[in-house]
């Protein structure tokens, strides 16, 4: 028997559109049936009468071909495999997956549930259960979906292509929990190495690549962080965590999410944060990235267990009354074989020239934010994390180096924009629409940009030419401040406008204060570490630099173990040293840093105006000298006023008198050189009556190395 191209093109493995040839078609009037089903001895077509048609074997590779009655519209395969017989479902007797609009939404680049519709998706089709694949690669001339349910065989089950590059295909009989990859054959004929599905929502454990299937659709949060978590106005004390050194257990091993539910969420809000920061959960090969080079953007990591159990940390973190965030990166991937990277043969998710494509510092593969399927993929992503774990916000990495077609290039290393600029025009684009979509749909989330430049407006309105973004880490007050406090005292006097300098701009953006994992990794020592002097001064130095930094308008985020005083680097092979704590001065620094969330969160006038100027007024700027500042952090109330000193001299300063606005008895709420977190004990015996003047002034005793919050007296 002579047969077709689509024959051979079948048994090939390199047919393009299979549905055209396999499954039941009409010619001349009649009902042909084509399988392939490779290693089966013999096949029949069955109808829902049970009428059986013997299939004849047309191709010893496996393919059979006969007739059906006329009358004939659905079908089963029975197939004998030696002494096994087998019936099943025909995959390519099914209809389409996505429909006409989905194709049209995709082709636009505007499917905001892009989730729903590509990647694996359990269902029920015709009456039968199964699971629908769907992949976007425009420029390949196959695809093919293998896994465990078919041998890994590229011939078996191979996708037809629909609308603009969006192949498809419905399979019977896979189920949750099956692994799978993509069999792409590229532009010019060429075997890719398989690849893994960019919408998988769960995965294999590295060093293993595939994908497994997951019904994401039943990922619905029942719980919320409170409505008011991330305004402007309330309090906002973050807790960054790395999931895998946070704690660790037995041998070194990892806690799982769930082991994680159990402690990490009631440890976060007995200590007072109200968020809690994930580094990127996001699948990713290589432990050593902490998650920023991802190649599972809808996936969370399983390392520390499976989707559900995500959920579980997810909702005990909302249980606790912590509003979550997820470090989220846009801005690259890794180029691993397996994931985006030349995804169907071409630069499909990247750029194909390297000067625009590639980051040189990391190695990556940056996005193409010109192609409209490209900023679909990446905002549905961000919606997915909001909608189907209840995420409270999302802290996006590396803005910079997306704002910046030069970024870390050398001269004639990049490609202007068309008006020969070094602004990415598309980037910008991307972040407005992100973070116009974002709260469009989630009105009580926010997003963060780790921007360190000067970008203007990067946390204003996109109506009004900003970013869009709800928070903007402020890197400029961070380099500065621990600068500072890294040098010995007897030097800072002159490199007092290192503190004062952020004022000048810290209400130009919505800024949140970092201490993040960046400022303690690479040879830059602990946040301890940096501190000089003798154990007492190094202690006394982080007490008076974390008070200064809650008195500080904006923000805040501590990294996990700073607020013990961790006295390493952090490595994301070990656990924190939460042994540390059997040490006064560490359980010192601990307590500390719950007494100023805990007052940071009650007092209106640390909080309430965090990002408005009319929350701040200096009192005293110009004592260099003694290493000496003050300031008034100011509510909406009229006496909602809390009055910050800070010290960083070692010396202790008697009857320093500073100005306030309102006569009578001023209380001292938390000074950081108490006994009970380590200190000396130098205070002003709790309160203070102002002297008797033109203009209410206090006279103070400022102790060492230390700062002292005051608040009029209202009992």
């Amino acid at each position: 028997m002579t047969l077709p191209n689509d024959a051979y093109a079948i048994v090939e493995g390199r047919h393009s559109d299979p549905f055209r040839y396999l499954g039941l078609h009409v010619e001349n009037d009649q009902n042909v049936v084509r399988a392939f089903l490779p290693h089966a001895s013999s096949v029949e077509a069955v109808d829902d009468e049970g009428r059986a048609a013997k299939l004849a074997l047309v191709h010893d590779a496996g393919l059979f071909v006969g007739p059906l009655p006329r009358d004939v519209k659905r079908y089963t395969l029975r197939a004998s495999f030696g002494d096994n017989v087998v019936e099943l479902h025909d995959p390519y007797g099914f209809p389409p997956v996505l429909s006409e609009f989905d194709l049209y939404l995709l082709g636009e680049g505007t499917h905001q549930r892009l989730y729903d519709k590509l990647g694996a998706h359990p269902m029920t089709l015709d009456g039968i259960k199964g699971v629908a694949f769907a992949v976007f690669a425009p420029n390949a001339r196959r695809v093919s979906v293998v896994g465990d349910f078919n041998f890994w065989d590229n011939r078996r089950h191979a996708m037809r292509v629909r609308g603009s590059g969006f192949w498809e295909i419905f399979i019977p009989g896979v189920t949750v929990g099956d692994h799978y990859k993509f069999d792409i054959v590229g532009p010019y004929g060429q075997e890719l190495p398989l690849k893994a599905d960019p919408l998988a929502f769960r995965a294999e454990i590295r060093p293993n690549t595939a994908s497994i299937v997951f019904d994401e659709e039943r990922l619905v949060p029942k719980t919320r962080a409170p409505a008011d978590a991330n305004a402007l106005s309330a309090p906002i004390s973050i807790y960054e965590v790395h999931l895998g050194s946070w704690r660790r257990k037995n041998d070194n091993e990892w806690l799982s999410y769930r082991e994680l539910a159990d402690t990490l969420p009631r440890y976060a809000r007995e200590m007072g944060f109200t968020h809690v920061e994930f580094m990127p959960v996001s699948e990713h090969p290589f432990d050593g990235s902490w998650g920023y080079q991802p190649t599972g953007l809808f996936a969370p990591t399983s390392r520390f267990g499976t989707p559900d159990d995500f959920v579980t940390l997810i909702e005990a973190c909302h249980r606790e009354g912590l509003a979550v965030l997820i470090d989220w990166v846009p801005g690259h991937f890794p180029d691993d074989p397996h994931g985006l990277g030349h995804f169907d043969g071409t630069a499909l998710y990247e750029h194909a020239n390297p000067l625009q494509g590639r980051h040189l510092d990391w190695g990556t593969l940056i996005y193409n934010y010109g192609r409209t399927e490209v900023v679909n993929f990446l905002v549905a992503n961000a919606l997915f994390w909001l909608e189907r774990y209840g995420i409270d916000g999302l802290r996006v990495d590396a803005v910079a180096s997306m704002l910046y077609l030069d970024y870390s290039r050398p001269a004639g290393g990049w490609i202007p924009n068309k008006y020969g600029g070094r602004e990415n025009i598309e980037a910008i684009e991307f972040l407005r629409r992100f973070n116009t979509e974002v709260f469009a749909k989630f009105p009580h989330a926010t997003t963060a940009a780790e921007e360190s430049t000067a970008w203007p407006q990067v946390s204003r309105p996109v109506e009004f030419g900003g970013l869009g973004f709800g928070y903007k880490w402020n890197m400029g007050w961070m380099h500065d401040t621990l600068n500072y406090i890294g040098k010995d005292p007897i030097h800072r006097r002159h490199h007092h406008d290192q503190i004062l300098f952020g004022l000048h701009y810290a209400f130009s953006e919505n800024f949140i204060l970092p201490l993040s994992h960046d400022e303690v990794v690479h040879g830059k020592r602990s946040i301890l570490g940096r501190m000089p002097g003798d154990d007492w001064q190094r202690f006394a130095n982080l007490r008076v630099y974390y008070a200064f930094m809650f008195g500080h308008p904006g923000k805040k985020l501590l990294f996990m173990g700073c607020e013990f005083g961790q006295q390493r680097e952090w490595n994301h092979d070990r656990s924190l040293d939460w042994h540390l704590l059997d040490q006064p001065w560490h359980r010192g620094v601990q307590s500390l840093i719950r007494d100023l969330n805990a007052l940071y969160r009650s007092l209106p006038a640390l909080h309430e105006l965090d990002c408005d100027p009319a929350g701040f007024e200096w009192i005293v700027t110009s004592d260099a000298s003694n290493n000496v500042y003050a300031w008034m952090r100011k509510g909406n109330a009229p006496r909602q006023r809390c009055l910050v000193v800070a010290n960083f001299s070692p010396n202790v300063y008697h009857d320093y008198h500073v100005n306030v606005p309102f006569p009578g008895r001023w209380k001292e709420v938390l000074n950081s050189d108490s006994s009970y977190y380590g200190g000396s004990n130098v205070g002003n015996s709790g309160h203070l009556e102002t002297k008797e003047g033109p203009v209410p002034q206090l006279s103070l005793t400022i102790p060492p190395l230390a700062a002292i919050f005051l608040v009029p007296d209202e009992s």
